[in-house]
């Protein structure tokens, strides 16, 4: 057997549960339940870009496929298959034992089948397609938001981007929410839970992948809408709330990243139904504020509030070509 297929063998090769013929044929078959439409999503993640080239293998193994399996959440999707694409600069059996380890206890923890993919010599470069299953028509679009909807994130926002600071020394967070900002960066929780429950209550949905305002203007794109904020609603870390005044921890807050957890817009009407789905969840659900009317001048505009002045936005969210 080849290094290629004995790697393949040994470190990417599980049972499945959701498949008929998996890894080690030339494609994977797939059955799709009776009444669900595919949901299909892909993201790539290149070293030193979306993670340090030296972090935990665990760490980046459980984050290649939850970013992906945010991805369902977002859509309302149950997520079920995936496909591993990997470039590796050198085959490491060390690395591949805990890449896989992480990979795989993702895949466990949201019930997602490994089906196929590749492997090459190449700088690090993972590159994973998630597919789920949604009932017919009802997936959460970006384009479903309406006027006067209530704005809606789930969890803590800028933990992820705060913690990245901090290893890069732009910030000392203190110890224990250091933690969870490390926490969130390396090993983010995909909201899957709350997504399906959303099918019926959310409007418009997207995760929070690139920044809130990065995200949130695709919702207001796609709705042709746009939308004010308070920033001191956007639930934080106590250590990014007390230094809200500084810009720095507002761009975190705002437009850091790497939070992977979901942005949504409801009817109004369903307030108590969305605080309840919280404390059902134990998750905390914030409303951080409401779409308005676009202008034509203005298209998705996003007026953030704090302390009753305009906060002052350079910028949304990452932009891989900047």
């Amino acid at each position: 057997m080849s290094p290629e297929f004995n790697l393949i063998q040994q470190y990417f090769t599980r049972p499945s549960h959701h498949t008929n013929l998996g890894v080690g044929d030339d494609a994977a078959l797939i059955s799709p339940s009776a009444g669900m439409e595919l949901a299909i999503s892909a993201d790539m993640l290149v070293a030193d870009t979306h993670f340090f080239s030296d972090a935990d293998a665990y760490s980046i193994g459980w984050k290649s496929l939850a970013v992906n399996v945010s991805d369902m959440a977002a859509m309302g999707a149950n997520p079920k298959w995936a496909t591993l694409a990997i470039a590796l600069p050198e085959i490491n059996h060390a690395w591949l034992a805990e890449f896989s380890r992480g990979l795989f206890a993702c895949a466990k923890e949201f019930d997602v089948d490994l089906i196929g993919g590749d492997t090459t010599r190449g700088p690090l470069t993972i590159s994973v397609q998630i597919m789920g299953e949604v009932p017919a028509g009802q997936a959460i679009k970006r384009s479903g938001a309406k006027l006067e909807d209530d704005i809606w994130v789930s969890g803590c926002l800028g933990a992820a981007a705060t913690g990245l600071a901090h290893l890069q020394k732009k910030v000392v967070m203190p110890a224990g929410e250091l933690q969870i900002g490390l926490a969130a960066l390396h090993t983010p929780q995909p909201r899957v839970a709350l997504g399906l429950a959303l099918r019926t209550i959310a409007n418009s949905c997207i995760d929070i992948s690139d920044g809130l305002l990065a995200d949130l203007g695709h919702i207001l794109e796609a709705s042709q809408l746009s939308a004010r904020l308070d920033l001191a609603l956007i639930p934080t870390l106590d250590f990014i709330h007390h230094n809200l005044q500084q810009p720095a921890f507002q761009h975190y807050l705002l437009a850091g990243g790497d939070d992977y957890e979901l942005c949504f817009t409801a009817a109004k009407s369903n307030r108590e139904k969305i605080v309840q789905l919280g404390q059902t969840l134990g998750l905390p659900l914030s409303r951080i504020g409401e779409t308005c009317e676009e202008s034509t001048e203005n298209p998705a505009h996003i007026i953030v509030e704090f302390q009753q002045q305009t906060v002052n936005i350079t910028k949304r969210g990452f932009d891989h070509f900047e």
